[in-house]
C-alpha cells in the first residue's frame, strides 16, 4: 500500500541517515516515548476540542480511505452509467411515470437489484431517487434541476472534506506541540542543573527529541494523511457529478445514449471506461 510503504522509507530515510552518519538511537529511544505521549495526547485533545462527535465518528471513518483509496472503480462507473441508461431509455419510451415503482421502492426494483452496490449506496441510491420523483412531478427545467444538484453537491463536498480539514489543522498545530514538549524538557533539565554535564546533554537531547517529533509527525505524517484523504474525498465527488450529468443531459431531450456519454466523461481518468466498454456494457444490459 502506498500510505504504509512511503511511511516506511520516510522513516527508514530519516532514522537511517542519523545512525549512518554516526548519530545514537539511544537517546531517541529513551525520550521517544514520553515525548510522544506529551504530543499525541496534545494533539488528540485539541482535536476532541475542535470538533463534534459527529465529526470525530466521521474522522474517524474516514481513516480507511488512507488505505483504500477511492471506493469507485471503473467497474462501479460502468454500473452507475447502466443503471441511469435504463431509466433514461424508460422515461424517453414510456414516459416519467414509468419510473415510479423503481425510486418510490428501490429495494424491490428490478433495475437497482441488478446493481446491489448502487442500492446500498446511501448517497447515491437517494439521490437518483429523489431527482427522478422531482422529474415525475414536472419539475423538468434542466437549468433549475442542475442548479438544485450543483448546490447539494457542494454541500456533500464541503462534508465530506472536513476530516481532511481536520487532520490538517492537527498537522498545522503539531510542531507548536512539539515546542511544548521540548519546553518542558528543558524545565525539567533547568531543574538539575547541578548535575554534570552528561547528564545534562542527555536531558537537553531528550528535549528536543520533541521538537523533532512535532515537526516530523506535522510534515511528515499527519499532513501528507491529510492532503491524499482531501484527494480521495474529491476523487470519489466525480461520482455524484456523473449522477447529474447524465440526469441534466437527459432533461435537455437528449437520446439515453448521449446523456450517459456526458456522464461518462465526468469521471476520473483513472478509471473512466472507454465507450466501447461502455457500450459493449449497455449492450448486455439485461433487466426483467
Amino acid at each position: 500500500m502506498p500510505v504504509i510503504g512511503g511511511l516506511v522509507f520516510l522513516l527508514l530515510c530519516v532514522f537511517g541517515s542519523y545512525v549512518a552518519s554516526g548519530g545514537s538511537i539511544v537517546p531517541l529511544m529513551k525520550a521517544l516515548p514520553f515525548e510522544l505521549v506529551t504530543i499525541g495526547g496534545a494533539a488528540a485533545g485539541t482535536f476532541v476540542m475542535a470538533n463534534t462527535m459527529h465529526e470525530i465518528r466521521h474522522t474517524l471513518a474516514c481513516l480507511k480511505k488512507l488505505m483504500k483509496g477511492g471506493a469507485y472503480g471503473k467497474a462501479d462507473y460502468i454500473d452507475l452509467l447502466c443503471l441511469l441508461f435504463y431509466f433514461a431509455r424508460l422515461a424517453n419510451t414510456k414516459g416519467a411515470m414509468a419510473l415510479e415503482p423503481h425510486i418510490e421502492r428501490p429495494t424491490e426494483s428490478a433495475a437497482f437489484r441488478k446493481f446491489p452496490k448502487i442500492l446500498g449506496n446511501d448517497h447515491a441510491r437517494p439521490m437518483i431517487c429523489d431527482y427522478l420523483r422531482m422529474v415525475g412531478m414536472n419539475a423538468d427545467d434542466p437549468h433549475q434541476i442542475e442548479d438544485v444538484m450543483g448546490r447539494e453537491l457542494r454541500k456533500m463536498l464541503y462534508e465530506e472534506l472536513h476530516p481532511a480539514h481536520a487532520l490538517q489543522t492537527v498537522a498545522d498545530a503539531l510542531p507548536a506541540l512539539g515546542i511544548v514538549a521540548a519546553v518542558l524538557g528543558v524545565v525539567k533539565t533547568m531543574a538539575h542543573i547541578d548535575q554534570p554535564p552528561a547528564i545534562l546533554g542527555e536531558m537537553i537531547g531528550g528535549a528536543l527529541v520533541g521538537t523533532f517529533l512535532g515537526v516530523l509527525l506535522a510534515y511528515g505524517v499527519v499532513g501528507p494523511c491529510a492532503s491524499r484523504m482531501k484527494n480521495v474525498v474529491e476523487e470519489e465527488s466525480k461520482y455524484f457529478e456523473v449522477i447529474r450529468a447524465v440526469l441534466v443531459t437527459h432533461l435537455h431531450g437528449n437520446a439515453p445514449q448521449v446523456s450517459v456519454e456526458t456522464g461518462r466523461k465526468m469521471a476520473p481518468g483513472q478509471v473512466m471506461p472507454s465507450f466501447f466498454e461502455l457500450e459493449e456494457a449497455i449492450q448486455k444490459l439485461q433487466i426483467a
